[in-house]
């Protein structure tokens, strides 16, 4: 088991184009995944954002009640249509007592592929987790874990009942 990315994968039945803009469309985003972002999605920008509860799924809404109103910031990598979505951000930074802005970002990128029986393979991997500080480390890995597990139920939910 790598102790340097988590990767979590999902089948949505749900056209291409439709998962992608769950992803690359900041609002339809901050829907899902539970953040009120300050504009949109372009590679380089760097996207202030605030955890804002999802309604898509209630248990990931559940679980981010408690971190409601953080405040952090992520940089659109990369965006390929239909095929690729990047940023980096740091990880589990929920304390606002603390400057995350000295440590090494994660990259989470999202990839679409075909599925030969139908749908979409969405995959979300996030790297660089063997360069965050030690004492941070373990905490932040088994925390995005278990919410990356969270956030592709959540995508799944909201492009299986998006009208779009």
């Amino acid at each position: 088991m790598s102790t340097d990315s988590i990767e979590k994968r999902i089948l949505l039945k749900a056209p291409r184009d439709r998962v992608w803009r769950a992803l690359a469309d900041s609002t339809a985003f901050g829907t899902w995944f539970g953040v009120q972002l300050d504009g949109p999605f372009t590679p380089g920008a760097t996207m202030g954002a605030v955890l804002r509860p999802t309604t898509v799924n209630a248990e990931v809404g559940d679980a981010q009640k408690k971190h409601a109103g953080i405040v952090f910031e992520f940089v659109i990598e990369r965006m390929e249509p239909e095929r690729l979505f990047s940023f980096r951000w740091h990880p589990n930074a929920v304390d606002p007592g603390i400057d995350y802005s000295a440590e090494p970002a994660t990259l989470v990128v999202f990839t679409l592929e075909d599925d030969p029986g139908g749908g979409v393979l969405l995959t979300v991997t996030e790297s660089g987790f063997d360069r965050i500080p030690l004492e941070r480390r373990a905490k932040a890995f088994a925390s995005n874990d278990q919410g990356w597990s969270l956030m592709i139920k959540s995508i799944e939910g909201y492009v299986m009942n998006a009208r779009q």
